[in-house]
């Protein structure tokens, strides 16, 4: 069974955001993960995650301003300051919360903008920003998301990412590969998985249902199925990565985590010749 962290920008909105940590770790989470932790100060957040025994797993890097809409600045030529500074400020952050994994947003890509000139801007960002990060023994990772959720970012699709990955060569540098974007982009998700965990390039997963991004055990997904193929693959590659719950419960958070027993695979999933 994968090792799940729980997203505390979504779970456990029944208690305001420091007590999430112990909520969390009351329900048997281990690690933790969420969009941002700039509002609060990293000695605050780092005695919270050992107060629990949490690891923290992930967080996000600045995304420039999210109440006007921006995810992401990597893409964007004319901010790269802007980008750089957040960069650091994130690194800063990680130092203290001991997490080894950063996301990059990638961000809208501007209406009549040449994708050429975003390309460009994107690999130098996200190779200046492995460069800062390597010392520090962070990972970053850049992550598909859905046009649906998302209009206009510039990362959707899984080939993309791999291909980018590919190219940077950089070894600190991964995938984020969350199940739920992938479903509502691509599809074809359990073969997905057995394609790209086997890469290395796959550092992090995130599931949620489909469509309604709910528990895992609604909708059109069959989480079940995909554990036991995941649990499959991790045997024979290693990958020993997390799995981030990012989904908004249907009622209180601890009410609904009965599906982590009941989608338990009982038996391997069926290998692929």
């Amino acid at each position: 069974m994968p090792r799940f962290a729980a997203n505390l920008s979504m779970l456990y909105g029944e208690h305001g955001f420091l007590q999430r940590f112990a909520a969390a770790a009351a329900d048997g989470f281990e690690g933790v993960e969420y969009l941002f932790p700039y509002a609060w100060a990293a000695p605050e957040l780092s005695q919270r995650l050992r107060d629990a025994g949490l690891t923290q797993v992930l967080f996000n890097a600045p995304p420039g301003d999210w109440e006007a809409g921006e995810r992401g600045l990597a893409c964007l030529p004319g901010r790269e300051a802007e980008f750089r500074a957040g960069m650091l400020q994130a690194l800063d952050y990680a130092a203290q919360l001991g997490c080894a994994q950063i996301h990059v947003m990638a961000g809208i890509a501007p209406a009549g903008a040449a994708p050429a000139q975003l390309a460009d801007c994107y690999r130098a960002n996200l190779h200046w920003a492995a460069r800062q990060a390597a010392p520090a023994g962070v990972q970053l990772l850049i992550e598909p998301l859905n046009a649906r959720d998302f209009p206009g970012y510039f990362l959707t699709h899984q080939a993309q990412a791999h291909a980018l990955v590919q190219e940077l060569g950089l070894a600190n540098l991964k995938v984020q590969m969350d199940l739920y974007h992938c479903q509502i982009t691509e599809g074809d998700v359990a073969m997905k998985i057995r394609r790209y965990l086997p890469t290395g390039r796959v550092a992090h997963l995130q599931i949620a249902g489909v469509p309604a991004r709910h528990e895992p055990d609604e909708g059109e997904l069959d989480y079940r199925y995909l554990f036991a193929v995941l649990d499959d693959v991790a045997a024979q590659c290693g990958w020993r990565g997390w799995v981030g719950c990012e989904y908004r419960p249907r009622a209180a958070t601890s009410a609904g985590l009965a599906w982590r027993r009941a989608l338990s695979p009982a038996a391997p999933a069926e290998r692929m010749p």
